[in-house]
């Protein structure tokens, strides 16, 4: 009988631990909490009944019984070192390149993982039983939080595994999810308590509680994201650890990618900060590191960080306001994106009324609902996007956001994408589309036709004067003057500036034509390399990713749309229009007078947008970086510029203004474009 008892309670740790496993590190539960809750009521009666039976690493030993009376103090073994780190990606560009000059003749491979904002943890197992557990501390000696630590259902108090190492020290970081801190502050809020301001810090003061049964009831997260030290276990790469953790039944830092490249490596960086919304947890940037070991042994280390690693972080604003409404905005591609309309709010410098949302499956995810209080945040460059709802706020019942089944513009039943996460309108005729694209191609980043704004862009679509990019070139006086509003003077002066823009070149065409992941940086690269259309036309994928900066990614989709039978009847229409499809920037008349410059732009100004004024900074041959530091040349300060003018007059860095800026256009041969326009307009950057 009590083999049999011992055998079910070995059973139902293995079962549970297996449950965990499936929960916490693959995101793929297999059973109920319902069913979970119920094995683990059982086990916990069996250990009950039977003492003799008890382990340390059985899951019902999570919830300490008692609280310590102190936190000791313990040495690391190995010092856990604080992480170089950089604002700017042209600095992150100059690390990585400084490493591979440590290491000549070698292949470099980079591992690029997201910076999870909560509390350093180092997790020691002996023989796979979690003993020990230890905050950062100074990086030399931290406090022992082993009590608290396993309370974390992501931290496995076995591994799971025959090659598990006699003693493996798991680096790693404790957190909270944005939905959990909606929870408990719900719950502070019950309890007559003040909410918590944030994430991390209810993470920090948590973990170092002396109660284990506290730390238990606010749900603490756990991923792992690096080795600490190990006996017997000499793993080759980060990677090959990072795969090993997996199969040992420990979360690791997720979206973690690998590259052989520099320019693979910074392209990611990029991509992956646009997608911060996705996430239910906050970082603060990037953490980028030597794949192989071997190399970081011999790059090592100064007395304060790895010369192997550093993290690209980026500047967060968050403010709180109230949603006023969703609306369902659908784009040039089709793509129904509900918009968040918020009670005006100041963030980074700006007033923030609207916020993207993303896709329907945001809103159920956050519990997004029109009335409710939300923290809006803006990370880096990015527009800004809503972090989560203050539920403790929500004072009444608020229905969910019912998503719109129909086009709100042309009524076409909507469908998802082959992906399933974005809702599109699939009507080549829906005007909304097209309206969007016109918009897009008639911008400041592109084309530039002042005067051919939203307004005017809707009665050309709904008159049908307009139904492709060549269109616009085909408009008429007589046309143009018998639409509401245009008056006498406005129709010659659009007609001007629609002719003017056919001098734009080839980097302005290809930013209007809205190429998937092609912005304005990029298409000046691909402007720059091939001159011309006609040799973009002829270059294969392998060409197009050859070129500094231009990854696969992206080159697979400049391909892929200038050889589509779209792409080409596009580019054949505009270039009968009489529209310049080549590129001579950089052979203007004047010499490259920011040639070797670091630029950084703050403020407003009336020239041209962000996009433009660092396409004209590349094009006098100067960088521009987005965040201001010793290694910055000049500050390009607008009007109403923000706290990088204050940090730069710390640093000593000189200043240009906009008039500063023009002359050196008007030198170099650079046209800006600046002309009598039907309606003024000024462009914003921080």
């Amino acid at each position: 009988m009590s083999q049999d008892i011992e055998q079910e309670i070995r059973y139902l740790r293995e079962l549970i631990q297996h449950h965990d496993r499936r929960y916490y590190v693959e995101a793929a539960p297999e059973i109920s909490d319902l069913e979970y809750d119920r094995l683990m009521q059982r086990l916990r009666e069996l250990e009950s009944a039977h003492p003799e039976y008890a382990t340390e690493d059985s899951p019902t030993r999570r919830i300490g019984d008692r609280a310590v009376e102190g936190l000791e103090k313990v040495p690391h073994r190995v010092p856990m070192l604080s992480i170089e780190n950089t604002y700017d990606l042209n600095q992150l560009r100059e690390f990585m390149r400084r490493v591979q000059k440590l290491l000549p003749g070698e292949e470099v491979q980079w591992v690029v993982e997201l910076k999870i904002d909560g509390v350093a943890i180092s997790l020691i197992y002996e023989h796979g039983v979690l003993r020990r557990a230890v905050t950062r501390g100074d990086g030399l000696v931290g406090d022992d939080v082993t009590h608290n630590a396993r309370t974390i259902r992501d931290i496995p108090l076995r591994l799971v595994g025959p090659d598990v190492p006699p003693i493996l020290e798991i680096r790693g970081e404790v957190y909270m999810t944005n939905s959990d801190l909606s929870i408990l502050n719900e719950e502070q809020r019950r309890r007559d308590e003040p909410p918590f301001a944030n994430a991390r810090n209810v993470t920090a003061g948590t973990i170092r509680l002396l109660d284990p049964q506290i730390c238990a009831q606010r749900r603490l997260r756990f991923f792992c994201h690096g080795l600490g030290y190990a006996e017997e276990w000499p793993p080759k790469t980060h990677f090959d650890f990072l795969g090993k953790m997996r199969e040992y039944g420990v979360p690791v830092t997720p979206r973690a990618a690998c590259f052989d490249n520099v320019p693979q490596t910074l392209e990611h960086c990029e991509s992956v900060i646009e997608r911060l919304h996705d996430l239910d947890f906050e970082i603060d940037g990037l953490v980028i590191k030597v794949n192989r070991f071997d190399q970081r042994a011999r790059l090592g280390s100064t007395a304060k960080s790895p010369r192997w690693v550093i993290a690209y972080k980026f500047e967060k604003y968050e403010a709180t306001t109230r949603l006023v409404a969703i609306e369902a905005q659908v784009g040039k591609t089709g793509v129904v994106t509900p918009v968040a309309i918020l009670a005006p709010v100041q963030l980074a410098g700006t007033i923030v009324t609207r916020a993207s949302l993303h896709n329907a499956d945001e809103i159920k995810r956050k519990d997004i609902r029109v009335g409710d209080v939300v923290v809006v945040e803006k990370a880096g460059k990015i527009i800004p996007h809503i972090v989560r709802v203050e539920r403790h706020l929500r004072r009444c019942w608020i229905p969910p956001f019912p998503f719109p089944k129909l086009c709100p513009d042309c009524g076409f039943e909507l469908s998802s994408d082959e992906g399933g996460v974005y809702v599109m309108c699939r009507n080549p005729e829906c005007s909304a589309q097209l309206k969007e694209r016109i918009r897009f191609f008639a911008g400041k980043d592109a084309m530039d036709i002042d005067g051919l704004g939203e307004k005017l862009i809707e009665q050309l679509v709904a008159t049908k004067l307009v139904r492709t990019y060549g269109d616009v070139y085909r408009l008429t006086l007589q046309q143009l003057s018998q639409l509401d509003g245009m008056g006498e003077k406005l129709p010659r002066l659009l007609l001007t500036n629609i002719e003017a823009s056919k001098q734009r070149g080839l980097a302005a065409v290809l930013v209007g034509l809205a190429i998937r992941h092609v912005g304005a940086k990029t298409a000046s690269l691909l402007a720059r390399h091939f001159r011309s259309i006609d040799n973009l036309l002829t270059a294969g994928v392998e060409t197009l990713a050859g070129i500094p900066e231009i990854g696969p990614v992206i080159a697979q989709s400049a391909y892929d749309f200038v050889n589509s039978s779209r792409g080409r009847r596009i580019i054949e229409d505009l270039r009968q229009c009489g529209v310049k499809l080549t590129e001579d920037a950089g052979e203007a008349s004047g010499a490259a007078p920011l040639a070797g410059k670091t630029l950084v732009v703050t403020g407003s100004f009336q020239v041209g947008t962000r996009d433009q004024i660092e396409r004209w900074i590349e094009q006098l041959g100067g960088k521009a970086a987005s965040q201001v530091s010793r290694k910055t040349d000049f500050l390009l300060v607008g009007e109403n510029p923000g706290s990088k003018l204050q940090k730069a007059l710390t640093l000593g860095v000189p200043q240009l203004t906009e008039a500063d800026l023009q002359r050196l256009l008007n030198t170099a041969g650079i046209v800006t474009a600046e002309k009598e326009s039907p309606s003024a307009g000024t462009a914003s950057t921080n």
